[in-house]
């Protein structure tokens, strides 16, 4: 077997047996020799657009699978020694599958509902802005990547096989095609049956999956773990326990803290949300007025050093979801948060991205007295701002872009993809200054990196509060275990360990296996 590269044009590259017929004919082999795509990316640096390929070309020889992982090959677990995972997101399931693998039972404990059932809290959101403090676009079955672009392009290749993560997700009904494209994902339409197929794996093994039950306390002795306790009064004990309850669950942190468990504040990014029509950010990228039937919707990544009373700070775009929507995605009544998703054709007529900026330590003085919480009041204060600037409903504050940079409140605002609506607010009124001020340098920057972004034709909606977690659960880098409380594993982005749904199932599966090597047999 060798790998051929080879560039084609976006129709021809779009017929798959196009495109192993050129690779047949362009080397001379047998109208029947074995030829695989490898790896696939858009290249669109220079006047027209191409597609990059890598082709696994295998002549008479045997095609091995593309996928090796096997769901029938798991172990069964129901009697096997038990660890309690607290959240049910990509960084729980993932270290449930891999304890299963491992011969251990996973009890999964979800605070939220199960991903059919979360469907009718988000239409609530969306339609009544009403929002269901256990479950809504950040709680429930797969966590906040459920319903969101499903990207699955991580740049933390040392933590995990990011191969295997892939592999799972095919094995469980995502496309074959995540495992060939250089910047995957699977879409929100998609991701939820993937998510159930997970559940009934662990369920079919032995392990255990409980919705709505939310953990309320923590029983340590002698400075271990022994036992979570639930708001219903149940105690589940177990060998170890993994903490996976992702970045907006704020309850937990204040659990930690108030047990004594150790936690720390930390850096983490906050902005708006900037919405485009697609048409503009295809028509930058790919250069051409018209991206045709065989381009998908064009992405961006933008970052800019920016200088605010004598600080340094950057702004980036954060999960830029191209033929996507804005949703809200607050946790609780009295804020407004937003993020991004698409489908997983990305064929809604907007592109939207998180446009955020750093923040560090210093920057959250002002709550200082909080300690470890303190990023996390900053967070609340932003989101409570926002919630009343746009009349206490669900509506999110927005403003034109070029409004925004100038300090214009706009007079109307543009079609939006947020359903439950845009209320004209001067965004100054809800960013403390820190924030508004670097945001402004920043789309201005945009703006000279990629001509026709800086327009009128796009608006910023606030807020884009929960890039990551504020706050960090310390833990030894080679065990994984908390730094202080024995049997405690602190997992994924609300530990402040991952950023997206690869690294975080990484994440979860380190966690399993250094649960066996401290807690397993002959240890």
């Amino acid at each position: 077997m060798f790998i051929k590269e080879i560039i084609l044009t976006p129709e021809q590259a779009f017929d798959e047996e196009h495109v192993l017929e050129h690779v047949r004919r362009n080397l001379g082999l047998k109208e029947n020799s074995a030829v695989r795509i490898h790896k696939r990316s858009i290249d669109a640096r220079s006047k027209s657009v191409v597609v990059r390929l890598q082709v696994e070309v295998f002549g008479e020889e045997p095609v091995p699978n593309r996928i090796n992982y096997s769901i029938e090959n798991l172990p069964r677990v129901s009697e096997s020694k038990k660890v309690v995972i607290i959240g049910a997101g990509p960084a729980g399931m993932f270290a449930a599958l891999r304890l299963i693998e491992l011969g251990w039972k996973p009890i999964l404990l979800e605070r939220g509902k199960d991903v059919r059932a979360r469907r009718r809290d988000l239409a609530d959101i969306n339609k009544k802005h009403l929002v269901n403090s256990e479950s809504n676009y950040c709680f429930g079955e797969g966590g906040a990547g459920t319903y969101s672009d499903g990207k699955l392009y991580t740049r933390s290749k040392k933590r995990g096989d990011i191969y295997r993560i892939l592999e799972i997700l095919v094995a469980h009904g995502a496309s074959e095609d995540i495992m060939i494209d250089a910047h995957p994902h699977i879409g929100t339409n998609k991701l939820p049956k993937i998510i159930q197929s997970i559940r009934e794996t662990i369920i079919e093994k032995g392990g255990e999956v409980h919705f709505n039950t939310k953990v309320t306390g923590f029983i340590l002795e002698n400075q271990e773990m022994r036992a979570v306790k639930t708001e219903e009064g149940n105690i589940y004990n177990a060998e170890a326990f993994i903490l996976a309850t992702g970045h907006s669950a704020r309850d937990i942190f204040e659990l930690l803290h108030n047990t004594g468990i150790t936690i720390e504040a930390k850096p983490f990014a906050l902005g708006v949300r900037v919405e485009h029509p697609q048409h503009i950010i295809d028509k930058i990228q790919y250069k051409c007025d018209d991206r045709g039937v065989y381009l998908p919707a064009s992405s961006y990544a933008l970052v800019h050093q920016t200088h605010f009373k004598g600080k340094q700070r950057g702004v980036f775009s954060f999960c830029m979801c191209p033929g996507g929507f804005i949703v809200p995605s607050a946790t609780s009544n009295g804020e407004v948060v937003v993020n991004g998703m698409s489908p997983s054709r990305r064929d809604s007529k907007y592109a939207n991205s998180g446009i955020v900026v750093a923040v560090e330590l210093e920057d959250m003085e002002e709550y200082a007295e909080l300690g470890p919480l303190k990023g996390l009041e900053l967070q609340k204060n932003i989101e409570h701002k926002a919630w009343e600037k746009a009349g206490k409903t669900q509506t999110a504050p927005a403003q034109r872009l070029i409004d925004f940079t100038q300090g214009k409140v706009s007079k109307d605002l543009a079609d939006t993809s947020y359903q439950p609506g845009l209320k004209s607010v001067n965004m100054e009124e809800v960013l403390p200054d820190f924030i508004s001020q670097r945001l402004k340098e920043a789309f201005v920057s945009f703006g000279k990196k990629m001509k026709g972004y800086l327009t009128n034709e796009a608006q910023i909606v606030g807020v884009e509060s929960r890039t990551s977690s504020p706050v960090r659960i310390p833990r030894d880098k080679i065990t994984l275990e908390h730094i202080s409380t024995k049997r405690l594993f602190p997992c994924g982005e609300g530990a402040g360990y991952a950023g997206g749904i690869v690294s975080a199932a990484m994440d979860g599966e380190r966690c399993a296996e250094q649960i066996l090597a401290l807690y397993g047999e002959g240890n």
